[in-house]
């Protein structure tokens, strides 16, 4: 079993939706039990609260329910219970590499270098509208594809 972790800056916006695309391909393939998929962010701001109203009506437009997510924040031993913890942008990246422990066992990547060899951020689509989250909808739909078919080998 495969532990990732997708992790943006609040986790109501683009972690929430790289999670619920990586999840429905996962079991769209029907290897969904192969894997630990969860979302978190660097900030705790709002842990507890769903994910952005804009991120869900997203992904909901694409079959996909996000609503039962909750925001958390990273914790230190989310670097023992993770094999790849993914951040959204470098940002996340330096946060992450930052507070990861000597002895973690996961590997701290960028979303869309690890899964499509693209050094680049996922944009933040915070203080966007609606086609700012397709555009990370359609980024984290190419980056699960490749991803699950690199994890599946």
């Amino acid at each position: 079993m495969t532990a990732i972790l997708f992790v943006c800056l609040g986790n109501i916006c683009r972690s929430p939706l790289a999670e619920g695309v990586f999840r429905a391909q996962a079991e769209a393939a029907g290897v969904a039990n192969r894997f630990i998929i969860d979302s978190a962010g660097c900030g705790g701001w709002h842990a507890g609260e769903q994910p952005d109203t804009r991120a869900i009506q997203t992904a909901a437009r694409h079959g996909i329910d996000i609503s039962g997510q909750r925001a958390r924040q990273i914790q230190t031993d989310d670097f023992d219970r993770f094999d790849l913890i993914l951040g959204l942008d470098r940002d996340n990246v330096r946060h992450l590499t930052a507070m990861r422990p000597d002895t973690a066992r996961a590997k701290v990547a960028l979303y869309l270098d690890e899964a499509l060899g693209v050094a680049k951020n996922v944009p933040d689509p915070y203080y966007g509208g609606s086609s700012d989250f397709e555009a990370v909808y359609a980024l984290c739909e190419k980056a699960s594809t490749a991803l699950l078919k690199q994890l599946l080998g």
